[in-house]
């Protein structure tokens, strides 16, 4: 069971939670072994992720699935809750995951994710300021203080 959590103590709560609810399964019955951190094969490459997910919203359970584009799983989960919490006003304790995978291209449906699909796609820098300018005097850089008295002759 693939369980995200900020750390080791609510990744094992969560574990006993979910555990309760799918298998009837008590606490005092287990005991667990170990709890390790997955990483990714490939973390340097951006992938797309579909997140399945139910969550209890003002008007009862809702089932959504949603995409993101990360470079690893954690990072799209995070963005996830980050989502539910601003858009749909979601506590992290009332989401359950239900399944989390990655994404080939042709199976995203967003056009959010879809349109950086694009192999040729630019990104235009607005901004750029020639560094050179401001280290020929080096005076310029440097604010001096105000004066404040005034000196009568």
């Amino acid at each position: 069971m693939k369980i995200f959590a900020p750390n080791e103590r609510i990744a094992k709560s969560r574990f006993w939670y979910f555990l309760k609810k799918t298998k009837k399964f008590k606490k005092i019955r287990g005991e667990i072994i170990s709890v390790k951190e997955i990483f990714e094969k490939k973390p340097f490459h951006i992938k797309n992720f579909g997140v399945w997910l139910r969550y209890d919203s003002q008007s009862g359970t809702t089932n959504i699935f949603k995409e993101y584009r990360d470079v690893f799983v954690g990072g799209a989960v995070e963005q996830m809750y980050l989502e539910m919490a601003g858009r749909h006003r979601a506590n992290w304790n009332s989401i359950i995951l239900l399944r989390v995978e990655e994404l080939l291209d042709k199976d995203c449906i967003r056009s959010q994710i879809k349109q950086y699909h694009n192999p040729k796609i630019k990104f235009p820098n607005f901004h750029s300021t020639n560094k050179d300018f401001f280290f020929q005097n080096e005076n310029i850089g440097f604010a001096k203080s105000p004066i404040t008295t005034l000196n009568i002759q």
